[in-house]
């Protein structure tokens, strides 16, 4: 058989690049889904510069139609899937705070279209093609954000960061859905984890967080590569202690 192939979504820049980087430094084929062409076919020659073999794939989470043009094109061109990363998410689309009592509802729909909705419908449309792969693994990039006994944890570091409600909350939506796609998918040899990138600095919280890119990849690159007796349906990454001590291991839902 051919290397696998991998499709992460947001793989222009962050952490989903650095996701592609160190997949394809494992000899996968690595498929560069974006939304911003320009951007994308950028993040692709980086990634082939850098020895992989990189790809783009015009790909928005939001728009039904790329998505099923993309795993149109992934068939035709592979006629499988090994890897899906469903790493495309955001925080805030008007990229400022709220405090639950002033949450807009207008941003929070746009959030949960992305981080939510974006992944059942990615999921849905690759599921044919990852169910012809020996041993598929599927990915979503979750957060410690969203589990509910952290955030309810008086000595967990989360309970001194400010209260909102887009973003934890759909990431506990997406750590449901990853519990009930490993569910359905059990007896099959596709496996469904969520990764926790821990703080991570990138543009996506303005560089704020301790953790470089590339440690930020690690947890969804260990859950993409799990050999066949691995976990699923788990919940697993970076653990953020109040010591500091960090390390990895599986996080409370």
């Amino acid at each position: 058989m051919t290397s696998k192939i991998a499709l992460i979504t947001g793989a222009n820049k962050g952490i989903g690049y650095e996701t592609a980087r160190q997949l394809g430094s494992q000899d996968m084929t690595v498929l560069v889904g974006a939304r911003d062409i320009e951007r994308g076919r950028e993040a692709e020659q980086a990634l082939r510069d850098d020895g992989a073999d990189a790809r783009f794939v015009h790909l928005d989470v939001t728009d039904a139609k790329s998505i099923q043009q993309a795993a149109e094109w992934i068939e035709a061109e592979y006629g499988r899937l090994d890897v899906l990363v469903n790493n495309a998410g955001t925080a805030s689309v008007a990229r400022r705070g709220y405090p639950p009592s002033q949450t807009s509802l207008e941003d929070m729909r746009a959030v949960y279209e992305i981080n939510v909705f974006g992944v059942v419908a990615v999921t849905n449309a690759m599921l044919p093609l990852l169910r012809r792969a020996p041993a598929a693994r599927i990915v979503n990039v979750s957060s410690e954000v969203g589990s509910i006994t952290a955030q309810s944890d008086p000595a967990h570091p989360l309970r001194q960061m400010p209260a909102s409600v887009q973003y934890p909350s759909s990431k506990a939506a997406l750590n449901m859905i990853t519990a009930m796609y490993a569910k359905e998918l059990r007896d099959t040899p596709v496996k469904v984890n969520a990764a926790n990138p821990g703080f991570t600095a990138t543009d996506f919280n303005d560089h704020r967080g301790f953790r470089p890119a590339a440690e930020g990849a690690e947890p969804s690159v260990y859950l993409a590569t799990l050999p066949d007796d691995g976990p699923t349906g788990i919940h697993w990454g970076y653990i953020w202690t109040a010591g500091g001590t960090g390390g990895y291991g599986v996080i409370p839902w």
